[in-house]
Formats: structure tokens, sequence, C-alpha cells
């Protein structure tokens, strides 16, 4: 005979199925945002102090903290909305391992393959872009899993983004240093003016030519060096080329549409002799137009090739 327990008494609870946990991290939306949000409040801090205490010591906190804001929040939102299965360590490895290893590549073979001449930067295009390739392939190619458009994508942007942050740390050292002393006003500027445009260049062009190498990678993890990814790396080398070019680009223009000399010492170092109000106004729209319309260029480029693929829609 059995009896019901008396009232009050816990009730036992039987444990559901278990879930599984998820294969990748769980990183709250707007990381980016907060990443972006504080590193330039820290930034812009230590910039204050650094000026205020003209302590050289902060000189490095100040340069890396800027030169690595703005790829590494860029890279964070690549992650949390398209790249969370790829997983953390591929994100890293081609950010860390692969815009490093890009940086030496593209120095070893600059120095010793470029010379000052008029093709100059499109030499720049081809070397800096087939390097940044060379470190993404370098960096998969033990993880055959990781392959397609989407892929290619975000792992290209990692390693794109990890160079950029390299290059401009070191410009950012290079404008510091100066015959006179610490320019701390150039330093900033080159800092402010590189980030701004960090998601415009060599993040955006590696993130097109990993996307396509990485949709056309076998199975069994080789990679192919077919006609569209030549071709791919052949255009964003043209994109890259461009735009380090606008400037002497906006310089000619400028010369011969008001009249100006071409000859002289000073107009081939890259600016104009006593330049008037209307040939400055010009120069400006020249420069800032070239720039802008290699960058819709590209992030129209990335577009079309994001919607190719139903996977970049139903990533978070």
């Amino acid at each position: 005979m059995s009896h019901s327990p008396p009232p009050g008494t816990p009730k036992a609870r039987i444990p559901g199925p278990q879930q599984p946990p998820p294969p990748y991290p769980r990183i709250g939306a707007g990381l980016w945002r907060r990443c972006l949000g504080g590193g330039l409040a820290l930034w812009s801090l230590t910039a204050w102090v650094t000026y205020e205490t003209r302590n050289t010591t902060l000189l490095p906190t100040l340069i890396l903290l800027g030169s690595f804001l703005a790829p590494v929040a860029f890279v964070l939102w690549a992650y949390e909305r398209h790249g969370r299965d790829l997983g953390v360590s591929a994100i890293l490895g081609c950010f860390l391992t692969g815009g490093a290893l890009g940086v030496l590549g593209a120095s070893l073979m600059e120095s010793y393959l470029l010379h000052p001449a008029p093709g100059m930067f499109a030499g720049v295009g081809l070397i800096e872009e087939a390097a940044k390739l060379a470190a993404l392939v370098f960096a998969l190619r033990r993880q055959p899993y990781l392959r397609g458009l989407r892929a290619g994508l975000v792992l290209g942007a990692a390693v794109g983004f990890g160079f950029a942050a390299l290059e401009s740390a070191g410009y950012a050292f290079d404008a510091a240093a100066s015959a006179q002393g610490i320019d701390l006003r150039t330093l900033l500027e080159t800092e402010i003016l590189r980030g701004v445009l960090a998601p415009l260049g060599h993040g955006l062009w590696t993130a097109i030519a990993g996307g396509v190498l990485l949709s056309r990678r076998r199975l069994n993890g080789d990679f192919r060096l077919a006609a569209p990814v030549l071709g791919t790396y052949l255009g964003v080398s043209l994109l890259h080329a461009l735009w380090d070019s606008t400037h002497g680009l906006a310089i000619w223009m400028v010369a011969r549409l008001t009249g100006a000399g071409l000859q002289g010492r000073l107009f081939a170092q890259g600016y104009l002799v006593r330049p008037s109000v209307e040939q400055e106004h010009l120069f400006t729209l020249f420069s800032v137009g070239g720039l802008a319309l290699v960058a819709l260029a590209g992030v129209g480029w990335a577009r079309s090739l994001a919607h190719r693929t139903p996977s970049w829609r139903g990533t978070p």
C-alpha cells in the first residue's frame, strides 16, 4: 500500500537531455564595438599622457594600441558575424602568423627586386599581395577542412589586417623618429589616418584574393592556382598599386590641368613648387576622390563575392 508524501515535500526532478557544448566559443554580440570603443578611449588617454609628460617609454604602447585597434576590431567583427565555425585558432593564426610572415616576405622581396622607377608601385602591389597569399597558404596548410568562399573571405581578411597592423606600427615609428627628436604630432596623424583607412586596404584586398583561393581548394587540402585565382591576384594587385600611387597621380593631374611644369627635382620628390590655392583644392579633390574610387571598387568586389555564397547569409 503506497502513501502520498506529506504536503511541502520537494519533488524529485528528472534531469532533461544534456545539450552538447557549442563547437565555438560563445562570444557576446557587440564585442567588436566594445573593443573599438574601449581601445579608442585607451589610445586617446595614452596619447594625452604621453603629450603631457613627454615620457618616451610610452611610445611603444601608443604605437601598438593605435596600429592594432582598427584591425583587431574588424577581425572580431568578422569572427562574430561570419566565422565562428572556423575556429579561434585559425583566425588568430592567420592574423598573427600570416600577418607577420606577409610583412617579412614582402620586405625581403622588395629590398631585392624593387628600385625607384615609374612602375615601382605596381611592383609593390604584386609583391605584397603575393606575400600575403603565401602567408595564408602557410597558415592553413595543415587544416584541409578550411575551404570555401566564406572561409577565404574571413581568413584572408585576418591575414590582411595582421599585415596592416604591423605595417602601420612601422610607419608610426618612422613618423615619430626625426632628426630633432620625437615628433609626437606626426605620429598621431599617421596612426589616425592609417587607422581610418585600414578597413579599405590590406584587409579588403586579401579578403578578396583569399575568398577566391579557398573557394577552389581541393578536398585533400591542396591549393589550386587556377585562372580565376591568378586573375583575382592581378586584380587586387592593381587596386593596391592604384591606392599607393594616388598621391603621385593627383599631382600629375593637377600639373596637367593648371599648366605647371612637369620637370624639376621638387616635382619628382612628390609635391608642387609653391602651389596656388586652385592647385591645392584640385590636389585634395583628386587624391581623396582617387582613394574613394579605389575603395568603392574593392568593397563592391568583396560584396559581389559574399552574395554568391548562401553560407554568408546563414552565419550568425
